[in-house]
């Protein structure tokens, strides 16, 4: 399942204030982030044994990701039975930074992998002026209130 957050900030969030955060809620998880001269580009996160969460970090300036925010954008604008559509729509244009996070299928706690999922997702959404959108789901805002259902 992927989950995607659309930031207008294209601020970097410390790597280090996302561990504190999950550990502090009580999540037991270890990140390995990796990066180059504009930040964290990519991070593991690990809850004891089984797969780890992928987190991928794009910059809209940077990377070529256009053509996909574009995509998303024309989804929402179908989504007219919405009456947060236009303003979804208008987020994805203005997206600065997106972040993707893929959870595995096969880790033995699902309960506490989609929770890391979900607070890593309002964390950086709160961090970046993000909105984020769950596969199946819905999108949503930093604090967790429905935009969308899916």
């Amino acid at each position: 399942m992927w989950y995607r957050i659309f930031c207008r900030s294209d601020t970097q969030m410390s790597p280090a204030a996302l561990l504190e955060h999950l550990q502090s809620i009580g999540l037991a998880v270890e990140g390995h982030f990796n990066g180059d001269d504009l930040g964290w580009t990519a991070a593991e996160l690990r809850l004891g044994i089984g797969s780890p969460v992928f987190i991928e970090r794009y910059l809209t300036k940077e990377d070529e990701i256009r053509n996909d925010l574009n995509t998303w954008a024309g989804f929402l604008e179908t989504c007219d039975y919405s009456p947060n559509h236009v303003m979804m729509m208008e987020r994805v244009i203005q997206t600065a930074q997106m972040i993707t996070l893929q959870k595995p299928i096969d880790h033995s706690d699902e309960i506490i992998l989609d929770r890391l999922c979900l607070e890593t997702c309002q964390f950086l959404a709160r961090q970046a002026d993000g909105i984020y959108q769950i596969d199946g789901e819905g999108w949503y805002t930093a604090d967790g209130e429905v935009l969308l259902k899916e």
